[in-house]
């Protein structure tokens, strides 16, 4: 009696196509086990922390008043002003700081 292979809970939202690929190469057998998967897992989320901590430049409109506060703020606390700004950006992000708009 020959074993049914489970089939992976495949969501086929994001890419349609792609997904159908790699469903059709795991019910061929096509797939090929990774040797050290905990390894494999530590490398793929280092790449992910590389690639989510990459900067990016932007540009905005500050108004000269508030940005001659946030410069003054800045050299109260011996740091440049564009990484209190990034700072602060970061922790409104990370949920720990809120807005009140």
């Amino acid at each position: 009696m020959t074993k049914k292979k489970d089939k992976p809970d495949i969501n086929l939202l994001d890419d349609p196509e792609e997904e159908r690929e790699i469903l059709e190469a795991y019910e061929k057998g096509q797939l090929e086990p990774v040797e050290n998967p905990e390894e494999r897992r530590k490398q793929l989320r280092q790449y992910a922390r590389a690639t989510l901590s990459k900067t990016s430049h932007i540009s905005i409109r500050v108004s000269e008043k508030d940005l001659r506060k946030i410069k003054a703020k800045a050299v109260d606390n011996g740091i440049p002003y564009q990484t209190l700004i990034g700072s602060l950006l970061h922790q409104y992000a990370s949920g720990k700081i809120t807005v009140q708009i």
